[in-house]
């Protein structure tokens, strides 16, 4: 692996231990972790790898791909449930600790792009499982597509089954690219301020949270307090969310010939659960498992069925 830097994280080091709760983490999880970065076509990266606590005969190695302004901190209580498998996340470019691409739009295309470039970095060859989460289900189930053979299998976490721009989110999600374009166009420090103001990502936490456990939920706006607004600038976050809107995985349902779990959650308002089963119906070779009483928050609040799901798929399917 070329211009790849690591580091081992000790837990009076690991890269978010000031977030980490011991009661939704296990404390094997910093032992797992080390801290990496590499240069994929101009951007540097960071990334994180899982090792395996155990490695059996149906170990395999993971590349997750998260969701619109998160990082790989999102990810990590599944990652924690899944201690037999090697588990690599980067922060998309334009995200959390990676810059933005150096000269081309935030697309899907470019997103699936990187990939292939971030895959030949690290060495990663057919036999990686791909997992993207919401925005990260259409980068991850493009990618596939245009890519055959490049992955398998596929594992899409709150997939984004249908165009955010119909329906009867339609409005809202117009109303949220005007507060997108007017951010981007505002004087640099007033932008930031509204695109960062604590309040909106407070009632963005809250509407998206379906769990009544109270910890819980103080662990998760606590997690969207410290991570939704680590993006690299506004340019590249407004070309991400037009991405993340115009993008659907049913655009290319019929091109993923191979075994595909699609991980839904009931109460998803985002993801609707209609929308996921006429996905399936699409997918020549899926399968949907729904979590009950969630919404698109299925790696914060029921990381468990998650990855006894993504286990049992990958018995299901081995390399």
């Amino acid at each position: 692996m070329d211009n790849v830097d690591t580091a081992r994280s000790s837990p009076g080091q690991y890269p978010s231990q000031s977030a980490l709760d011991d009661e939704f983490f296990s404390a094997t999880l910093p032992g797992r972790t080390t801290a990496s970065a590499v240069h994929v076509d101009g951007s540097k990266v960071a990334y994180w790898t899982y090792e395996p606590v155990t490695i059996t005969p149906l170990t395999r190695t993971i590349l997750v791909i998260h969701g619109f302004r998160g990082d790989h901190h999102g990810l990590l209580r599944v990652a924690d449930h899944l201690p037999d498998m090697r588990i690599i996340m980067p922060d998309l470019p334009a995200f959390g600790s990676s810059e933005p691409f150096a000269r081309d739009e935030h697309s899907v295309e470019r997103y699936g792009k990187f990939i292939s470039g971030f895959m030949a970095a690290l060495g990663l060859d057919e036999k990686t499982v791909l997992l993207g989460h919401s925005f990260g289900s259409i980068v991850a189930s493009h990618f596939a597509a245009a890519n055959p053979g490049a992955i398998y299998p596929l594992i899409l976490i709150n997939p984004i089954a249908a165009p955010a721009l119909e329906g009867p989110k339609g409005i809202m999600t117009k109303l949220a690219v005007l507060y997108y374009q007017v951010s981007a166009k505002l004087p640099r420090t007033l932008g930031l301020a509204v695109l960062r103001n604590r309040v909106i990502v407070r009632i963005m936490s809250i509407t998206m949270a379906k769990t009544k456990d109270k910890s819980l939920r103080r662990f998760i706006h606590g997690q969207h307090d410290a991570y939704f607004s680590a993006f690299a600038d506004r340019k590249s976050l407004l070309e991400s969310f037009k991405a993340s809107v115009s993008g659907h995985v049913a655009q290319v349902a019929e091109e993923l010939t191979f075994p595909v779990l699609l991980i839904a959650g009931e109460k998803d308002e985002i993801a609707t659960l209609p929308n996921q089963y006429k996905l399936m119906q699409r997918l020549p070779a899926a399968k949907l498992e729904v979590i009950p009483d969630v919404g698109h928050l299925i790696h914060y609040e029921t990381p468990v069925p998650a990855a006894e799901a993504i286990r049992t798929f990958l018995e299901e399917h081995p390399a």
